[in-house]
């Protein structure tokens, strides 16, 4: 019998899968796999150490759910999202026999799952594949929407698709083995959603560092599954304002070096110039833009460009950036914590006076 759980569904046209959402879940994802008709084999990919933490636990439920399972094991960070290790996976999953009528469950942080959703969507032509995140950033965002990716060196997620997840499962009990440091880092998420969406985020986002998130988390993945099915594939430009903050973010993370910065501390990074500009073209107090900057301090998020990465190395990168449309910068701005909108007006000069100031000091 399912303990209690929380469930958002993500609904689209003849695929919407559910969001659940609950403490000590995990256990019980073999139940979760068949209420879905997922009675398939089960490859597992996940990285080195939430494997020494989770995998023995997620392959015993599995079997004891008689589910089959394979095992494939990655290096972890963000230089594990490349084209090299992406073969490695495909090949080890052919040696264990996986094909279509598999499935892949992606267990780990948001590198796991958008390297495992990629490789979901190109191998045999594509097979269903499961999220099992681990971690705050990958719970509250990154596993829900179906955006799968890799890097390049010119750019973060240059190389992806669209291929939405069959379930996820997200075990809120996951959290208590991060670090501070990754911990930390995917409240820059819930920070965005409550600058795009829910400013009450950005109040309870303080108490709840040191309470259960679960409630948080549920409300961002709702926040996003609205979005997403409204904007599937980002044509209207509703889900462009999930972006907030990631233009600048994405190109910080790429310039300093994949896996120098933590997602989140690049979108953090991001949302203060976001923030900034915003001031200047959308009309956002000047008061709200240092509130925002303030949260992000106590929440341990960077809020300095380090001097280490150059101005000219972000907007080498900030081009390349997919969000950008036969070369019109899209840039997402806020008048007023809780709504967001794309602006078409943002020039390079703009973006690299955004850039200069994330050098000013805060006290």
């Amino acid at each position: 019998m399912l303990s209690s759980s929380r469930r958002v569904t993500v609904s689209l046209p003849n695929r919407s899968y559910d969001v659940v959402i609950g403490a000590g879940i995990l256990e019980q994802v073999g139940e979760l796999l068949r209420q879905v008709g997922l009675n398939r084999p089960v490859a597992v990919v996940t990285d080195e150490r939430v494997e020494r933490i989770y995998g023995v636990k997620l392959i015993g439920a599995l079997a004891a759910s008689g589910f089959s399972t394979s095992l494939h094991i990655v290096s972890g960070g963000e230089p594990a999202k490349s084209f090299a290790t992406a073969e490695a996976v495909c090949e080890s999953l052919a040696r264990a026999g996986v094909d279509r009528s598999s499935l892949i469950l992606a267990l780990g942080g948001g590198v796991i799952g958008d390297l495992a959703g990629f490789v979901a969507s190109i191998f045999a032509r594509g097979v269903p594949y499961v999220q099992v995140p681990t971690t705050v950033m990958a719970q509250v965002d990154s596993s829900v929407g179906g955006k799968t990716a890799i890097n390049l060196t010119a750019g973060k997620n240059l190389v992806g698709s669209f291929h939405q997840p069959a379930l996820v499962v997200v075990d809120t009990d996951t959290l208590s083995t991060l670090g501070a440091r990754e911990r930390n880092e995917g409240f820059a998420e819930i920070v965005k959603y409550g600058v795009i969406a829910d400013p009450s985020l950005l109040h309870e986002i303080r108490s709840a560092t040191a309470q259960p998130l679960i409630g948080i988390i549920e409300r961002c993945v709702q926040i996003k599954a609205d979005i997403v099915a409204a904007d599937e594939r980002e044509e209207s430009g509703k889900r462009a304002l999930l972006n907030f903050g990631h233009t600048i973010g994405h190109a910080i993370e790429s310039a300093a070096g994949y896996g120098k910065l933590l997602h989140g501390e690049a979108i953090s990074l991001g949302m203060r110039a976001a923030s900034w500009l915003s001031t200047r073209y959308a009309a956002l107090p000047i008061e709200d833009h240092q509130r925002l900057i303030n949260l992000l301090k106590e929440l341990s998020l960077p809020v300095v460009l380090s001097g280490e990465i150059t101005t000219a190395a972000v907007m080498e990168r900030v081009f390349t950036d997919k969000k950008f449309h036969r070369g019109q910068i899209r840039f997402v701005l806020t008048s007023k914590f809780g709504s967001a909108f794309v602006s078409e007006k943002i020039t390079r000069a703009d973006l690299e006076s955004a850039v200069e100031s994330l050098r000013e000091s805060i006290m």
